[in-house]
Order: structure tokens, then sequence, then C-alpha cells
């Protein structure tokens, strides 16, 4: 009997271990592009300040996508930060 409750026990932290190590944000996460490739598409929060909205020539508020910037240059600097 208690040789059947270890190997349920072992068995369900060998569970809890790989799904704790498989659904780490740093194990999950998509590798950044190569060089030459293109940036995905994601959303970004319209800026709230007028100024900041008027030079990248987006209006109203909610998200905007970085396609939705009109230039012919765009440096997007990405910090990796927790």
């Amino acid at each position: 009997m208690l040789t059947k409750l270890k190997k349920i026990l072992v068995s369900c932290v060998c569970i809890f271990a790989f799904l704790l190590i498989a659904t780490h944000p740093a194990l999950t996460a998509s590798k950044p592009p190569a060089t030459g490739e293109t940036l995905p598409s994601f959303k970004l929060a319209v800026p709230e300040n007028d100024q900041a909205r008027s030079y990248l020539g987006l209006s109203g508020s909610g998200q905007f996508a970085v396609a939705e910037i009109e230039t012919q240059v765009l440096i997007i600097e990405i910090f990796n930060m927790y």
C-alpha cells in the first residue's frame, strides 16, 4: 500500500514539474526575428500625450499597429525587463 502511494506521489510531482517547466514563459516564447526578417505584427497603446500622437501621425485612442505609422524608416528599441 505504501509503495503504491509513493508511486502516485512521485508521478504527481513529475507531472507538476513537467507542466511548470513546459509553461515557463522563457521556454514558450517564440524566437526573435533573425537579421533581415520582418518584425511580427503586434498592437501598441495609442499615446495619451497629444504631442506624441501627432508625432506618430495617430489619432483617437485604443491601440494601433506599427504599420499604421507612416514613415520611411522606423526604429524600435525593445527592452526585456522582468
